[in-house]
């Protein structure tokens, strides 16, 4: 009896009959979809609406320092953000219901200096810098020393240093914006949001071609620029090592510009 114990039993099967394969459940798949879901929730809270593939006024979380440029609002805590007061001084803001974007005046405008620090401009145009007290303050008109911040990213967390060596915070007795620590504490941790429309599937797609090549590169730009009214893509034929060189040089967009206004069909550059 213990023979059979060992034979595998399997289901009867007819001739001409096909077998079901089981499906194999994905379990990379499922946890990436969870990090999905978690990514969009995160998104919902800070205002983002999405619409027929279309994203609108989604405030992400900043990664690194070059994607901190443009509209941004800097989080402290949970959904309370960083204000603007008419006198030039910034405050905490009131805390925020979820899907609420952060207010007009909790929004500033970051400049990128170089590869490691940025700065940042108010709703009333001055720039921000630090007074001699350590306090944060909006009323330069333009970009110095005291008005350039360092933001340094630590096992996914981000503290913004001064240029007086000391790391933003909100200070507890008034609630005010000051850069007093040079060492960065819980206190010290800030989020920085940015304001941006995402791609629809269409422009991922379209985003993609930037990979390849420079051939490729430049006619993903005509692409998207050129009126088609024969059905015809028109290109300037002939060597690319000028838009090569560009590249090295950082000025690859001045270029395809240049080259783009060659052509007749562009509805940008007549």
């Amino acid at each position: 009896m213990s023979e059979y114990n060992k034979v595998r039993v399997s289901k009867l099967v007819l001739k001409n009959e096909k077998v079901k394969k089981k499906k194999k459940k994905n379990k990379s798949k499922n946890k990436d979809e969870k990090i999905n879901v978690e990514e969009n929730q995160e998104k919902i809270n800070h205002g983002t609406l999405t619409i027929n593939q279309f994203v609108l006024r989604n405030w992400a979380e900043a990664k690194l320092v070059s994607e901190i440029s443009g509209p941004v609002a800097l989080e402290f805590g949970s959904q309370t953000y960083v204000t603007a007061m008419d006198n030039g001084l910034f405050t905490l803001g009131p805390p925020h219901n979820e899907g609420e974007g952060p207010l007009p005046e909790e929004i500033l405008t970051a400049i990128i200096v170089n590869e490691t620090r940025i700065a940042l401009k108010s709703g009333y145009g001055k720039y921000l810098g630090v007074d001699k007290d350590g306090t944060i303050v909006g009323r330069s008109d333009a970009i110095g020393p005291l008005e350039q911040f360092e933001p340094i990213f630590q096992d996914n967390k981000l503290a913004i240093l001064a240029s007086t060596g000391c790391f933003i915070s909100i200070r507890d007795e008034d609630d005010s914006l000051v850069a007093k620590n040079r060492t960065a504490g819980p206190n010290e941790l800030v989020k920085v949001r940015l304001q941006a429309i995402e791609n629809t599937e269409e422009e991922i797609d379209t985003l993609d071609e930037k990979k390849g090549n420079i051939k490729d590169i430049e006619k993903n730009y005509v692409k998207m620029f050129q009126k088609f009214q024969d059905k015809k893509m028109r290109m300037i034929e002939g060597k690319r090592s000028e838009l090569k060189k560009a590249q090295q040089e950082g000025k690859l967009h001045e270029s395809l510009l240049d080259r783009r206004a060659k052509t007749k069909a562009d509805r940008y550059c007549k």
